[in-house]
């Protein structure tokens, strides 16, 4: 080699170093730059008694822009549901659905009698008679939830059916009677987040009681839906107070019953509607299909029944049984969204059953309708994220439990899996099934403008004396952030967590 060919070589080489380390020397001072307010941040003395977990990835790269705590286990919340919907998406794709069936199991005579039963063979659709909308995660009181049963009436009568002389079966044994998930609180299951599961749901396992209040000194007016069904029984202990009074909520269903006392308080010319939860969805579901017949003109002798009242389990496959109608839920995506957008618990818990039930695991003596199998069948796709799967814990799909378990590194690895997925569909799914900035969801008051406004897109998550949220936001310098803020044991609100948890989000969508 020439002297002057070296001479040139070496110059480039030091010319291409120099820029490197440049580069290198910029990049770190703009990480500096975005570290240092956040440490100010979580700092602060009204967090003193907490703890922070902070987890940020550029995700092209694989650069770690912030840690802190990053690999301790913190109480998730709601963020278990990026778990469950990423799994459920990976491993089922993003044309599955639930399905529901309806069968006759008797014979119909020329005057339109079915000599036998009909039954509702369950899927674990959670989405039946449901009322939230799939692209804002609104919930929307004008849904048609009976529309359903509408439907399978008009199946009926294209059956030659008029009358069914025997009862209506609800089959939820598609997934196990597990009813609540694991270390759920007991003194939530009045409310709608914490609704009873099952193979068999119907309008979100709850009745929608409004209570409207009339003249001062007299009891408030309650209705419900669907159909004031008969199926809850309504105790009104409520009072109009005066005009100008606040209004004082009181609900309570007795324990193991369908029995709803109402205590509110509430001013003349105010309304109040609060979803209810019923004890037993299977028969809840078959309850008011029977209701819904009688009032579209098919006569119904029997009653509605459990399929777990019954000694002998219907044989689908076998005469006389024969399906009149199928119903089908939207493709997953759609499910994703319902699930992400409004965090809805029910949702979440089902998918993660029938996740189990589509891919029970070998060699496993876990029952394949539980959420241990559907969690089980998950830890694939967390293996394939790059999660430590021997220190992640998971009892069930929404996030309800205390007792899951995760890292902020972890959460920010598998929302990294889903950014790359080879599979575009899964990944755009995944991503438009998240809550938006200030526009939608449960995120749709918060970061309203600023960077992150419009931008970020990520799952909040909130228990008492916990908050998360995990999700992706771009940086103004075109990069794909992954970021996951959770906070544990701080007694100081909320309202302050929530606010940290944007404006270190805020931080994150003007880095440069």
């Amino acid at each position: 080699m020439g002297a002057k060919r070296f001479f040139v070589i070496l110059f480039l080489c030091s010319a291409v170093s120099y820029v490197t380390a440049a580069h290198a020397r910029q990049e770190n001072e703009g990480i500096r730059r975005l570290r240092n307010p956040i440490d100010r941040l979580l700092d602060a003395k009204s967090f003193k008694n907490g703890f922070w977990g902070v987890h940020v990835v550029d995700i092209e790269s694989g650069h770690v822009l912030y840690a802190r705590n990053a690999g301790k286990s913190f109480v998730p919340a709601s963020n278990t549901k990026l778990y469950t919907t990423a799994a459920a998406l990976d491993l089922l794709g993003p044309d599955y659905r639930f399905e529901t069936s309806l069968y006759i199991d008797g014979t119909v005579d020329d005057k339109g009698v079915l000599d036998g039963n009909l039954i509702v063979r369950g899927g674990a659709d959670p989405t039946l008679g449901g009322h939230y909308l799939s692209d804002s995660g609104d919930w929307d009181e004008d849904i048609d939830a009976l529309r359903i049963f509408r439907d399978w009436a008009d199946s009926l009568r294209a059956a030659g059916i008029r009358r069914i002389a025997g009862d209506i079966i609800g089959d939820d044994d598609v997934i196990d009677d597990v009813p609540l998930g694991v270390n759920w609180s007991w003194d939530d299951e009045t409310w709608y987040y914490s609704a009873q599961l099952g193979g068999l749901a119907f309008h979100d396992n709850v009745i929608h009681l409004y209570v409207d209040g009339r003249m001062p000194g007299m009891p408030a007016r309650l209705t419900w839906e669907p159909l004031s069904t008969g199926y809850v029984q309504i105790i009104n202990r409520t009072l109009t107070t005066e005009p100008g009074t606040a209004m004082k909520e009181g609900y309570l269903r007795q324990r193991g019953t369908n029995t709803i006392e109402v205590t509110t308080r509430v001013p003349p010319g105010f309304s109040e509607l609060e979803e209810i939860t019923v004890e037993n969805p299977t028969r809840y579901t078959v309850y008011v299909l029977r209701e819904a017949l009688l009032e579209a003109g098919i006569a119904v002798a029997g009653d509605p029944v459990d399929v777990d009242a019954l000694s002998i389990k219907p044989a689908y496959d076998t005469p006389p049984y024969r399906r009149v109608a199928v119903h089908r839920s939207a493709p997953l995506p759609e499910v994703a969204s319902l699930i992400n957008k409004p965090s809805q618990n029910l949702y979440a818990d089902l998918l993660m059953k029938m996740l189990g039930v589509a891919l029970p695991q070998e060699d496993s003596d876990l029952d394949p309708g539980s959420a241990a199998m559907g969690i089980e069948a998950a830890m694939g796709t967390f293996t394939s994220a790059g999660v430590d799967t021997s220190a992640i814990r998971l009892v069930d799909g929404s996030g309800l439990s205390r007792l899951n378990l995760i890292a902020p590194e972890m959460t920010t690895a598998l929302l990294s899996f889903m950014w790359m997925h080879p599979d575009a569909r899964v990944r755009d799914a995944f991503y438009d099934s998240l809550p938006v900035a200030g526009e939608n969801g449960s995120l749709e008051h918060r970061m309203r403008q600023g960077f992150a406004a419009g931008n970020m897109r990520g799952k909040t998550g909130t228990l008492t004396f916990a908050s998360s949220l995990s999700g992706y936001v771009r940086a103004r310098d075109g990069r794909m952030l992954a970021f996951s803020i959770m906070s544990n044991h701080h007694t100081s609100g909320s309202g302050g967590i929530r606010r940290t948890q944007d404006a270190i989000v805020e931080l994150l969508a003007g880095f440069e």
